[in-house]
């Protein structure tokens, strides 16, 4: 074990961003992830500026915007009518404007993106099947203890295993986590499938009472990726890729206009599924002795603005930096937190603003112009540039 050395329990886009920043900047790494091979299937992702900006001071600048694009600006659609909702009218379409634009993705390309990027630093970083069981602390650094009887240890832990976090579970919080009453149904159209349903533009949000349906194009417009959010009193099936029907799906969005049920009746039931949406209540500290979380392990919310995946690119980044500028490991980790749980409070509690103003029983325009969706301050944090303080 060297004192620059880290274990990072989850290889998602959180763990992947944290070892890539340590990696380059001189620390041993080591992510283990539970599943047995390395790999991210998903669907279409937003960026913030910021997180984009983080991505490119790791040297994924070209990479991203060769596999990415600017996000458009939303319209918000009638959910009867598919009329197109009058929201912040006079501000100007979205432009291009490079790294620093809000960007669309497919979650398998960053992912592969930055797992080659770990990679091509230390082939050895990344190991599959490493189911973390349990760990222990002493005063020069952590175990981890894996379901395989391996061990590992390193002077720090990282904890980006996600909702369900193994890390928070034994030294945070034993409470599971809350059904949020919203359940999520996913799928990726082929563009010449979806075309005669665009109508409007290829950004566009169809808002209902209790239901949103939204579609945006990625990988170059070849493929639309659909979501539709809606509440729900129950949820029982676990995970995040449970089969879902197409009939289902048109049962859930019964009475919205022919645009969605016809991106509905388009999908492929081979990748179409649904997830119900869960959180956590806010923790007081992200850090224990010498293992800290990171991304959802730490602060799961809901996706009505989408900036889950942000928030963990903006932690990772953040933690490289704190690391960097102490040597202390409990004064880093501090330096960490006061940089973060600001911004990312601010996050939760205005995303769940967003989805009650969406998910209203009654459309209202001038509550769509104040969404927490068109205030650009939520977007333009900066990870590479926020205040570190102890």
């Amino acid at each position: 074990m060297t004192h620059r050395s880290a274990a990072i329990v989850g290889a998602g886009l959180g763990g992947l961003t944290a070892a890539l920043a340590l990696l380059q900047r001189g620390w041993r790494v080591r992510v283990f992830e539970r599943a047995p091979l390395l790999r991210e299937v998903g669907a279409g992702i937003s960026l913030s500026p910021g997180a984009a900006a983080g991505l490119a001071s790791l040297g994924l600048e070209r990479a991203l915007l060769a596999t990415s694009a600017a996000v458009p600006r939303v319209l918000f659609a009638h959910y009867e009518t598919g009329r197109m909702l009058v929201a912040n009218s006079d501000r100007p379409s979205a432009e291009d404007h490079g790294i620093r634009s809000a960007r669309h993705i497919h979650r398998a390309d960053l992912h592969a993106m930055l797992s080659a990027a770990v990679s091509a630093l230390d082939p050895h970083a990344l190991q599959c099947n490493r189911r973390l069981d349990y760990l222990a602390q002493h005063a020069g650094g952590v175990v981890a203890h894996f379901g395989d009887g391996s061990r590992a240890e390193a002077a720090l832990l990282i904890a980006a295993d996600g909702t369900r976090s193994t890390v928070r579970r034994q030294l945070f919080d034993r409470s599971a986590p809350q059904f949020a009453g919203q359940v999520a149904f996913r799928c990726l159209i082929p563009r010449a499938s979806a075309q005669p349903f665009m109508g409007g533009g290829n950004a566009v949000v169809s808002i209902g009472p209790s239901r949103i349906f939204h579609r945006y194009p990625i990988r170059g417009g070849s493929l639309i990726n659909v979501v539709g959010i809606a509440r729900t009193d129950s949820w029982q099936a676990e995970g995040w890729n449970t089969p879902a029907s197409v009939e289902e799906f048109l049962a859930v969005y019964q009475g919205f206009h022919a645009d969605v049920t016809g991106l509905i009746r388009a999908a492929s039931a081979e990748n179409l599924i649904k997830w119900g949406l869960y959180v956590r209540p806010p923790l007081d500290r992200w850090s224990r002795g010498r293992v800290v979380l990171l991304g959802d392990a730490a602060h799961p919310i809901l996706p009505f603005l989408g900036l889950g995946a942000a928030l963990a690119i903006e932690d990772a980044v953040v933690l490289a930096r704190a690391l960097d500028a102490h040597s202390a490991v409990e004064s880093a980790f501090a330096a960490y937190l006061n940089a973060r749980v600001a911004r990312v409070e601010t996050v939760r509690l205005q995303t769940i603003r967003q989805g009650e103003i969406i998910q209203a029983g009654t459309i209202d325009i001038p509550a769509l112009n104040a969404a927490p969706s068109q205030d650009a301050d939520l977007f333009d944090y900066d990870p590479c540039t926020a205040a570190l303080q102890r």
